[in-house]
């Protein structure tokens, strides 16, 4: 059987506990097959680029790669973090762009790959992951290296007219094409890839998923939609509800309903235009004051960012704001932590949850709106309020959809979730359910690796 390779930006050791949909399904697929998880160490160090290290587990290998202080700000923080991941997500108007970062997550990318060919195995399959790789199988290629391989992509993809707003745009996209298959989370951005390598780089799309570019590379792209282990996210939940902290949270609240936010602190997650929307429905719904609580996790991420240290102050600013304006003696509307916690507890919290709250201006995925629905309790369970813009809302229709940027549209929807009847709640949850029991993480990567294969 070939062994099966996973690059990505950061690899979950076999002594790390992380709970992301990424590295539950790769450590279940390198299991299953053998092989190696190939990428970043996490080290910054002052000496050049390359070092190795290796760590062996059962039939994995691990190999990851240092990085020097300046490879690394000019290929993570600068071109991956304040350049795609803007682009990516729609956001022209906070994107960065230097050559010098573009040159550095260019030189990065073919250093990773060099590492990479010089471990690989004639009939090893290689699965690249996300928009910090986008050009790791060109230089593969270039190297002399044949296996098949795959890349996902785990974030939306924009428009082509936006895409093209980077210069030198077509010698970066135009690199998928060096990979076997491209894989995207959502049919709309399969069909924006489509368009963009029409319209911007010569090539064709068949309706079989073939693509075909002007020079006459062909590939395949489609859609494999990430999802959850979603029995083990029910087990985890029902478990937690005897965690002390979440009888702490359920205690604090008394009767009230609590709405739940779980999101990485970041722009694309509509933090403070969903702050701005709980703010509306306090003010249109005097009469549920004191009923309801709204409870935002959000740890800090790319705290280095300029960005970001913005973006933390203005939310500080309007939690503030809220609370002034509407808390009591005994009643905090918004309760806003900036802290991090385990997986297991944030299950807890969803199944404690009365209403999610998941509402990114956009966002690939979206696996927090999936474990929401797959934590709560099957008597009593909550209801899913999810933002058009998430890549979830194409297979989520019995969650309450709504508009992000349409503020009092998500203060009605609180409110009619808030309402909801108990017979409604149970038969829109089935329904969320049922697809997510069919369609689990081990499905997607199943999918992927066949069609990879194949």
């Amino acid at each position: 059987m070939s062994r099966l390779v996973i690059v990505s930006n950061r690899v979950a050791m076999p002594n790390e506990h992380r709970a992301g949909g990424l590295a539950v399904a790769m450590r279940a697929a390198l299991k299953e097959h053998g092989g190696m998880w190939f990428g970043w160490s996490g080290k910054r160090t002052k000496d050049a680029s390359g070092t190795l290290h290796t760590t062996e587990n059962g039939n994995t290998t691990y190999c990851t790669m240092d990085l020097s202080v300046e490879d690394f700000d000019h290929y993570y923080n600068g071109f991956a973090n304040r350049t795609l991941w803007p682009l990516l997500h729609f956001r022209l108007d906070l994107v960065d762009y230097r050559r010098d970062t573009q040159d550095g997550y260019r030189r990065v990318n073919a250093l990773f790959a060099e590492k990479l060919a010089a471990q690989l195995r004639e009939d090893d399959i290689v699965w690249v992951h996300d928009y910090h790789m986008i050009p790791l199988a060109q230089r593969l290629r270039e190297l002399g290296v044949g296996n098949r391989i795959g890349f996902f992509l785990h974030v939306p993809m924009p428009s082509s007219d936006l895409l093209a707003a980077l210069p030198n745009h077509e010698v970066l996209f135009s690199s998928l094409a060096s990979y076997d298959l491209v894989g995207f989370q959502t049919e709309r951005d399969l069909d924006r890839f489509q368009s963009y390598v029409r319209l911007y780089i010569g090539g064709k799309a068949f309706s079989d998923g073939r693509m075909r570019t002007a020079d006459g590379r062909e590939f395949r792209a489609a859609v494999f939609p990430i999802s959850i282990d979603t029995e083990h996210i029910a087990r985890q939940a029902k478990a937690a509800s005897t965690r002390a902290s979440v009888q702490r949270l359920r205690e604090s609240l008394g009767a009230r309903v609590l709405t739940i936010g779980v999101d990485r602190l970041d722009y694309s997650k509509g933090l403070p235009d969903r702050f701005r929307a709980f703010e509306h429905f306090l003010d249109r719904y005097p009469d549920l004051h004191g009923q309801i609580t709204y409870l935002q996790l959000a740890p800090v991420s790319r705290s280095e960012v300029p960005e970001y240290q913005a973006l933390r102050r203005e939310l500080e600013g309007l939690a503030g704001h809220i609370n002034g304006r509407h808390a009591s003696p005994d009643w905090t509307p918004l309760r806003y932590v900036n802290r991090d916690f385990s997986h297991g507890v944030l299950t807890g919290f969803y199944r404690s949850a009365d209403i999610g709250l998941v509402t990114p201006l956009r966002d690939g995925m979206n696996l927090v709106a999936k474990e929401f629905v797959a934590s709560q309790d099957p008597e009593t369970p909550g209801v899913l309020v999810l933002s058009r813009f998430a890549g979830a809302a194409a297979e989520m229709k019995e969650a309450l959809i709504v508009n992000p940027y349409d503020l009092d549209g998500v203060a009605d929807a609180l409110a009619q979730a808030h309402a909801m009847p108990a017979t409604e709640r149970k038969e829109r949850w089935n329904a969320l359910l049922k697809r997510l029991r069919r369609y689990d993480i081990t499905l997607w990567r199943h999918k992927f690796l066949e069609a990879l294969s194949g």
